[in-house]
């Protein structure tokens, strides 16, 4: 049985909510693929826990659309064709940039400032071979601003198209031209925001994930995305 999760984290809250959460990071880090099974039994032997929470775990990560069950099969981590990534993407650019134009009048000081300081570390990161602290900065980024627009709702809704590209490690594929292009567009956001101009956060978010959409997209469509991409690392 091959190890997928790395370190133990504390499993002090619920056992299927911190369960669900080792076992989504593990699926979104790319360390399960698009279309791997997973059995109840494995991972809680992994985790330490009981078969329940597992089951529960696993229950919940279906309604987050990352996986899918089967009869007598258990649950794989979902596949998706181009079509339903464009789709897909085409929520995610409705949902996020709704929550752009809504922190451009709730956004505090604190938050900007965090922003501010997020796109500082990311540039720091563009051009650099680290891509988790790249996948984690922005993750820093697009919540903070989630964060802002203070909708429970719109924020459970977001996290349900956020994850899928993920799994495909779509952020492995971006060249530092694209990372660098990213890091504007976060700066621009930024810009928008301290303006409270909620109309071009909009349309800045927009712009920002239909052209990772496009990167995605264009892999999918040649068959690329299970191949390891030019100069990324072995695992």
């Amino acid at each position: 049985m091959v190890a997928i999760f790395e370190g133990q984290a504390s499993l002090a809250r619920t056992a299927s909510v911190a369960a669900a959460d080792l076992i989504r990071q593990a699926i979104v880090e790319g360390r399960v693929a698009p279309g791997q099974r997973l059995k109840e039994e494995e991972l809680a032997q992994q985790l330490g826990i009981s078969r329940t929470p597992i089951r529960e775990a696993l229950l919940v990560l279906q309604t987050e659309g990352l996986l899918e069950g089967a009869p007598n099969r258990g649950a794989t981590v979902r596949t998706y064709d181009v079509a339903a990534l464009e789709e897909m993407y085409e929520l995610r650019a409705v949902l996020e940039s709704h929550a752009a134009r809504r922190a451009a009048t709730r956004v505090t000081a604190v938050q900007l400032d965090v922003l501010r300081a997020s796109c500082e570390r990311f540039a720091a990161l563009v051009g650099g071979d680290d891509v988790p602290a790249l996948v984690a900065e922005n993750g820093v980024f697009h919540d903070t601003i989630l964060a802002a627009a203070d909708s429970e709702r719109l924020s459970g809704m977001v996290r349900q198209v956020w994850a899928l590209p993920l799994t495909y490690k779509s952020y492995v594929w971006y060249s530092p031209q694209q990372s660098s292009a990213s890091h504007h567009y976060h700066l621009q956001l930024v810009k928008a925001l301290e303006r409270g101009d909620g109309e071009r956060a909009e349309i800045v978010m927009r712009e920002h994930v239909f052209e990772a959409r496009d990167v995605l997209v264009q892999h999918a469509a040649a068959g690329l995305l299970d191949a390891q991409p030019p100069g990324a690392a072995a695992e």
